[in-house]
C-alpha cells in the first residue's frame, strides 16, 4: 500500500510539474516587441526598447518576456517599468498633465497657422482692389494743377 502511495504521489507530482510548465507556455516574440516598442531606451533615449541594439534594452527585453511569462498583462508590464523610470520610459507621453501638451500644442500651432494663412490671403486680395482704384481717381491738389495748366500751355507755345 505504501508503494502505492509513493506511485500515486510522484504521479500527481509529475503532473504538477507539466501543468505548471503549460501554464509558463512561452511568450511570442511579437508580444514582447509590442511592449518594447512604447518603452524609451534608457541608453540610446532616441530608440525603443524594441529597436535598441544596448545590453540594456536587451535585459529590459527580457524583464518583458518574463512578466509577460508570469502572466502579467502588458499594461501591468509597461506600469512596472513606469513606476520603476516615470513617464519618462514612455515613447508616447500620456495625455495628461503636462504630457497634454505634446498632443494639444501641434493642433493649436495648426489652427493658428490656418488663420495666419487667411488673414494674409485676404490682405493681399485686398491690396489690388484698393491700388486699381488710387490708379482710377488720381489726387492732385490745386497748387498741382495749375502748375500742369502752365507747363502744357508752354508746350503749346513752342
Amino acid at each position: 500500500m505504501r508503494a502505492r502511495a509513493a506511485g500515486l504521489l510522484t504521479l500527481i507530482a509529475f503532473f504538477a510539474v507539466v501543468a505548471a510548465s503549460l501554464a509558463a507556455a512561452p511568450v511570442s516574440d511579437d508580444a514582447v516587441r509590442d511592449v518594447a516598442s512604447q518603452l524609451r531606451c534608457v541608453v540610446c533615449q532616441s530608440l525603443s526598447v524594441a529597436d535598441s541594439p544596448s545590453e540594456t534594452a536587451h535585459q529590459m527585453r527580457e524583464i518583458i518576456r518574463e512578466r509577460l511569462a508570469a502572466g502579467q498583462t502588458p499594461a501591468q508590464v509597461t506600469a512596472y517599468f513606469v513606476d520603476k523610470y516615470g513617464d519618462w520610459i514612455l515613447l508616447a507621453p500620456p495625455a495628461r498633465g503636462f504630457g497634454l501638451l505634446v498632443w494639444v500644442v501641434p493642433y493649436i500651432g495648426l489652427l493658428a497657422g490656418l488663420v495666419l494663412v487667411v488673414f494674409v490671403v485676404t490682405r493681399w486680395n485686398r491690396r489690388p482692389q484698393q491700388s486699381a482704384a488710387a490708379e482710377a481717381r488720381p489726387v492732385v491738389d490745386d497748387v498741382t494743377r495749375q502748375r500742369i495748366r502752365r507747363e502744357v500751355a508752354e508746350l503749346d507755345r513752342e
